[in-house]
């Protein structure tokens, strides 16, 4: 029975993956996230409902545009896979529980923010407001109003630590070292997780985006990275293994 509704978790998540994409991309660019309908960016060839199957359009079609024939970005098919199978891993880490909804509402927003941060190296403030409110309305409903106000302040102290981080950074690099983004998705991040945990994530996000930072400006000359993307794999994979500060210690 887990096989199958982590199956069917994986077929929900990809749709709602294909639906994050066009989110990503066009909220930055002040596009409409509904009209016009998905179309090939090249030729404006709106695209027909066998091509708007999630992972497996891209290979029916050979990844290009039935209509001109310009190449599909793989990223695409990729971002889907990834909210399929992180969609999946909720439901396994959480079963079916109010837990589960927070999880799938934070994996949601970060999935549209690295989208965002990966092509334009912006995170909307629209979806860190209503990503934001939604979680926090969801922590009302399970734990109570107290504990939002516990985890509004958790969120504080860990956008003041990346404000802090940031200032630290400028100083030290005499040139913008983070975005104001990165800031603001911690504030979501410790409200999520906890303000300890918060700190985690960046340590955590920093370790992953080393040695892939050094690959991608050993081969550019733009040495703007994305720390999105980072803080959103560092956050999801804390998240889906439901560590907190007291077991990290003690495994210390």
């Amino acid at each position: 029975m887990e096989i199958i509704v982590s199956i069917w978790m994986f077929i929900v998540g990809t749709i709602f993956g294909s639906f994050y994409n066009v989110v990503g991309l066009r909220l930055p660019k002040g596009e409409s996230i509904v009209s016009p309908p998905s179309h090939c960016p090249n030729c404006n060839h709106k695209l027909s409902a066998t091509e708007l199957i999630p992972i497996i359009s891209y290979f029916i079609c050979k990844g290009k545009c039935r209509h001109c024939g310009e190449k599909i970005s793989y990223v695409y098919p990729i971002f889907e896979a990834a909210c399929g199978l992180l969609f999946a891993l909720a439901y396994l880490s959480f079963g079916f529980s109010p837990n589960l909804i927070v999880a799938l509402t934070f994996i949601s927003m970060m999935i549209i923010i690295v989208v965002s941060d990966y092509y334009y190296l912006i995170i909307p403030d629209s979806v860190l407001i209503v990503f934001g409110s939604l979680l926090s309305i969801e922590i009302v409903l399970i734990s109570g109003f107290e504990n939002l106000l516990i985890s509004l302040l958790n969120g504080l102290g860990a956008f003041i630590f990346m404000f802090a981080l940031k200032k630290f950074g400028d100083f030290l690099f005499k040139r913008e070292s983070m975005g104001g983004g990165d800031i603001k998705l911690m504030f979501i991040i410790g409200l999520v997780l906890s303000f300890p945990m918060g700190i985690v994530t960046v340590f955590l996000a920093s370790l992953i985006g080393l040695p892939i930072s050094l690959i991608y400006l050993n081969k550019s000359n733009d040495h703007v990275i994305p720390f999105g993307p980072f803080l959103a794999i560092g956050s999801i994979i804390l998240l889906l293994m439901q560590l907190n500060i007291d077991t990290l210690i003690n495994l210390y």
